[in-house]
């Protein structure tokens, strides 16, 4: 098991966001934490993750979430395994 972080930026389409966190959902069993900041005057909504699970489970996350349009995502896994 690894610990990392998800950082997720929405820009332009909120309504993407219905999207989003009907992954995060799905995924609900490794997230540790989140924390949502909105910019409503600059349009862009920022989502940040903390996630514990395999780097596969942590990969599949984030690449479905990065094949949303108007969705942008970085992430960050430790490299040692936390039990």
């Amino acid at each position: 098991m690894k610990i990392g972080v998800i950082g997720i930026i929405i820009e332009k389409d909120r309504s993407v966001a219905e999207k989003v966190n009907k992954l995060l959902s799905e995924y609900g069993d490794i997230i540790c934490g989140r924390m949502g900041v909105p910019d409503r005057e600059k349009g862009v909504f920022v989502i940040s993750v903390i996630v514990r699970s395999t780097n596969e489970t942590i990969s599949a996350l984030t690449g479905k979430l990065g094949r949303l349009n108007y969705v942008k995502v970085k992430s960050a896994v430790t490299d040692c395994d936390v039990e």
